[in-house]
């Protein structure tokens, strides 16, 4: 052995330091990246291979269904049952699934299939190795490693199987989503293809597959129903499934499968033009690449690799979603069903916008602008074909699912900052019609200038949605200066103010203009969507100055922000899983509350902002599995992580201004489309100097805690110098701070009513306020609309029969108010009635007397008229006050199995003179099949002829535990009942 000269030794240390640094210099963005962060806890992310928004996302299949189901699979799992090639990034109902494949090498018992799947496989996190554009894993069953990598459009798999071991492949066209319609047809040595049409979240999504193998098959066994075919080269169906045989060989066997929404032709030229070749490591290599491009546009600098690794699989999710929805040939399937072929622009799917409008795709208006082109063409194209802009849009399907119309704020956002290459006139036109539909809501909106309770579900977080949406429509409408236009929107945009309560500070609930009581800001109940009052009370992102000044200004707004994030952190009311990762009554596990910590800058506050978005930083991100709070939501978890670990967020989009939190990197790059580079600049920041000190934009001091896009931009610099205190005098000024607020077309809110209900044995009192100071109401009680010759409100009004209320306010420099209406119903105080069963304090229909309040149960479950027994029978008697002479007896159910809502299997019906002994005068057995999934209501009773008593009692018996069929199998099924009608 020579030996080395001693100058040599002493420069070892040296040589391996500047090595270690070049190879951690040199390490790529994509090594960053971790998959497995959101695949435990509640995140539904998958691990599996998918181009940046691309068509294909090729995942492990490890659980069939559930909430924490929904991508397909959870890091708690140890079996896998497939890899199928699309999946959905973090969403709250599991779609998708598309063609799984499974490599086996068991001689395989079809009878397996009615037990479960029967060639499912354990595996261990030890073998699985999941990064961008790759996937593998050891299916410890056949030990067979299973690789997985795509193109855009196209899935690839490498299985290598054990020395001598059969060969064979499941295809199982039945998995995941309900089946409407499937085929497989042989084609020549090595090619399968087909079509899969299935029901779910999407109620047609339409899916063409080629597949092609390396390696020629032997033979093909068809099954349908889990019976075995006789020999065929095609078979169709709604639960089909094929074993696919090889030969043995030494090499690996690769499987490429080309899809298409158009039909199989698109499928085969997707895979053509993508995926000619059997280079697997080529084709992960090329997307592995174009990963790295787009990770590229934003590069941090820092020595905490966790936090890259954070940020990195941050960036990634948020470009996992829309999906390419086009194939190579430009031909794609719009909303109205049919094919379209797009010119001059790339078709996409996959919007969940309730979650991404907040800021994933203001983070795109920065990153990504030619693909935010491209989003907004799909949307206008998707109105023109189909009627509507998407809300919650999937296959080219509208899903019904979630609130708003919040392609809008995508829209405007996107125009407001520069991206144009669409038509805005017809922008406006379709945001316009979203506004002025006769749906969810949005007519008693614009009657009334807010949702009540029985107007429509999620009363409040509709009327607060639909306003600031309509904000949006009001800056596109003076873009474009369309003046009457933005005047009506303008004032629509107001409405929030007709829900805000001065006496308790919080947005609250109506029922017939009366405020809900009890009311407890911590209770989720469906007037809120997926959140509680805390949580929606805020969202006035389009006027958070007149929020402001609702709650009395700067100290007291500062004050209730304080208020929200030290409450207890209990919830009341029903079980809601999306409201995860709480700080006080702060959720950042859902979106409602993502904007929340920026708005202390608007109150002056901006170090109260960096303090709070520090600690979500640090305590609701992690690089594990659950290191996502809630779930992902096509991006949005990631994108505010992405956008708040720079340095700033967009709590108004539609807005140019990105509100200033802290940044957690010394030093970010940002590089734009149009060639200019954006940096950041924050040397000593850390967990302790995360307070602003001050700024500077391009060498020149910056006191506004709040940047604009066209500064981002036009390039250039931003320094901030860090501290371990606050610079309570840094941009805490009025002219420093962000500014959001409505200035002109002010609107009065409406009067609100104030009483104990709206139903009354004798008598009742009703007052009537206004949240403006000085305003005057006037009123009618004869049913007229009231004006100011009407009668002037001095003193609380009495009712002693049935009757009506209607007002409208007037105050000075404002115009008049909407006007609104209540009714009052008097019940014979003779009538009483007890109940033996208990409802869910979900649903009362007004509580003990709602069942006999003349009131009958409106068409959704939700709305307030319905009272709601979970999993018990109904009993209730009916006490006259005396004997009467009753004819009929009748009591209304309600059916929507989706919802967990059957019509009782029997309904008993009973008299009696003194209550204790009951006399059945009838017996009804409702013919309604319990897997009817319409909803319906329905009334149920039985004449009497010439009886006379005094109470009745009802007694309806539950279908008991959930059907074996249904998702929600073994679970409690419900009761819903109103109104009890004695004739």
């Amino acid at each position: 052995m020579q030996k080395i000269p001693a100058f040599i030794v002493l420069l070892l240390p040296l040589f391996f330091l500047f090595s270690s640094c070049e190879k951690k210099e040199n390490k790529e963005l994509t090594d960053y990246v971790n998959p497995f962060i959101g695949t435990g806890g509640h995140g539904h992310t998958y691990p599996g291979a998918s181009a940046p928004f691309g068509m294909v996302q090729l995942s492990p299949d490890t659980r069939l269904s559930g909430w924490d189901g929904c991508s397909a699979y959870h890091y708690s799992d140890s079996i896998v049952y497939g890899f199928s090639h699309t999946h959905l990034s973090g969403t709250g109902i599991s779609d998708y699934g598309d063609i799984l494949l499974m490599p086996v090498t068991e001689a395989f018992n079809p009878d397996n299939w009615k037990k479960e799947y029967g060639y499912e496989s354990p595996f261990s996190h030890g073998s699985e190795v999941a990064k961008p554009a790759y996937y593998s894993v050891e299916l410890l069953r056949y030990k067979i490693k299973a690789e997985l990598t795509a193109t855009p459009r196209t899935g690839m798999h490498r299985y290598t199987f054990p020395e001598n071991a059969a060969r064979r492949v499941v295809l199982d066209l039945k998995h995941r989503d309900f089946v409407l319609a499937s085929s497989i047809f042989l084609n020549g040595n090595n090619e399968i293809s087909g079509e899969r049409r299935s029901k779910a979240w999407a109620p047609d999504q339409r899916l063409y597959y080629v597949i092609r193998f390396s390696q020629n098959i032997d033979s093909v066994r068809l099954f349908k129903d889990n019976t075995p075919i006789a020999s065929t080269d095609s078979l169709r169906g709604e639960n089909l499934k094929a074993i696919i045989y090889f030969s043995a060989s030494e090499k690996p066997l690769i499987a490429k499968v080309g899809i298409s929404a158009v039909d199989i032709k698109g499928a085969r030229k997707n895979m053509i033009a993508e995926n000619p070749g059997w280079d697997f490591d080529r084709v992960y290599k090329k997307t592995r690449k174009a990963w790295e491009k787009e990770l590229s546009k934003i590069k941090v600098s820092s020595d905490n690799e966790e936090q890259k690794r954070i940020f990195y699989t941050a960036v990634y999710h948020s470009y996992l979603n829309p999906n390419l929805y086009m194939d190579v040939d430009g031909r794609y399937r719009g909303t109205d069903g049919k094919v379209h072929t797009a010119k001059d622009f790339t078709n996409y799917t996959v919007f969940s916008l309730w979650d991404t409008f907040r800021a994933t795709h203001p983070l795109f208006t920065i990153v990504q602008r030619k693909r935010t082109e491209d989003f907004i063409q799909t949307f206008l194209h998707q109105y023109q074909y189909g009627g509507q802009l998407p809300v919650w849009e999937l296959s080219a399907n509208y899903t019904g699912c979630m609130i708003g119309y919040h392609a809008v704020p995508v829209i405007v956002d996107a125009y407001v900052k520069g991206i144009r290459g669409f038509d805005a006139g017809l922008a406006l036109k379709a945001m316009k019609h979203s506004a002025t539909m006769h749906h969810l809501g949005l007519d008693a909106y614009r009657e009334k200038g807010f949702i009540a309770i029985d107007d429509e579900p999620e009363s409040v977080s509709k009327t607060l949605e639909y306003a600031y949406d309509d904000w949006c429509i009001a800056q596109m409408a003076r873009q474009l200066r369309r003046e009457k236009d933005y005047k009506t929107y303008i004032r629509r945009a107001q409405s929030y103010k007709n829900l805000y309560n001065p006496a308790t500070g919080f947005m609250q609930p109506k029922k017939e203009n009366i405020w809900k009581t009890p009311f407890d800001p911590r209770e989720v109940d469906f007037n809120f969507t997926e959140a509680n009052s805390w949580q929606y009370s805020f969202f006035v992102p389009q006027d958070v100055q007149g929020l402001i000044a609702l709650h009395g200004g700067d100290s007291a707004f500062i004050a209730r922000l304080d208020s929200l994030f030290a409450a207890p952190e209990e919830t009341s009311g029903r079980h809601q899983s999306d409201i995860t990762g709480l700080i006080g009554q702060y959720a950042h596990g859902n979106e409602p509350s993502h904007h929340m910590a920026y708005l202390y800058a608007f109150a002056g506050a901006p170090w109260n902002t960096q303090e709070m978005v520090t600690r979500i930083l640090y305590e609701m991100y992690s690089d594990k599995a659950d290191g996502l709070s809630g779930n992902e939501d096509c991006g949005q978890m990631s994108s505010w992580y992405v956008l708040s670990s720079i340095g700033f967020y967009p709590v108004t989009p539609g807005s140019k201004d990105y509100i200033f939190g802290t940044p957690l990197f010394p030093k970010t790059v940002i590089h734009l489309e149009n060639g200019n580079e954006f940096t950041i600049e924050a040397p000593k920041v850390s967990d302790k100097n995360i307070y602003i000190q001050s700024a500077k934009l391009n060498g020149k001091n910056y006191d506004k805690s709040f940047i604009s896009i066209d500064d981002i931009l036009a390039g250039g610099k931003l320094y901030l110098k860090m501290g371990p205190k606050p610079n309570k005098a840094w941009a805490s000024d009025t002219p420093s701070r962000p500014k959001s607020s409505i200035d002109d077309y002010p609107i009065q809110p409406v009067p609100y009513f104030v009483a104990a209900t709206n139903t009354f044995f004798d008598s009742i009192k009703v007052e009537l306020a206004s949240p403006v100071k000085g305003a005057k109401i006037y009123y009618s009680t004869n049913g007229s609309r009231p004006d100011s010759n009407s009668l002037l409100y001095t003193a609380p009004i009495v009712l002693h029969n049935s009757g009506s209320i209607s007002a409208i306010a007037y105050a000075p420099a404002l115009p008049p108010s909407k006007v609104v209406e209540s009714r009052f119903k008097k019940i014979p105080k003779t009538r009483s009635i007890k109940l033996l069963s208990t409802y869910s304090n979900q649903y009362t229909a007004g509580g003990d007397n709602g069942l006999i309040d003349f009131i009958k149960g409106g068409k959704d479950f939700r709305d307030g008229t319905w009272q709601g027994y979970e999993g018990q029978d109904f009993t209730a008697i009916v006490d006259l006050g005396k004997k009467e002479r009753i004819r009929k007896i009748s009591v209304g159910f309600m059916q929507s199995i989706r919802s967990w809502i059957w019509i009782p299997r029997k309904i008993h019906f009973y008299i009696s003179d003194d209550g204790e002994n009951f006399t059945e005068v009838g017996v009804l057995n409702p013919k309604v099949a319990p897997d009817d999934d319409h909803t319906f209501r329905h009334a149920y009773g039985v004449k009497l002829n010439r009886r006379y008593a005094r109470y009745v009692k009802i007694h309806a018996e539950s279908i008991g535990k959930v059907p074996d069929w249904h998702p929600g199998a073994g679970g409690k099924s419900w009761i819903f009942v109103d109104e009890i009608v004695i004739e």
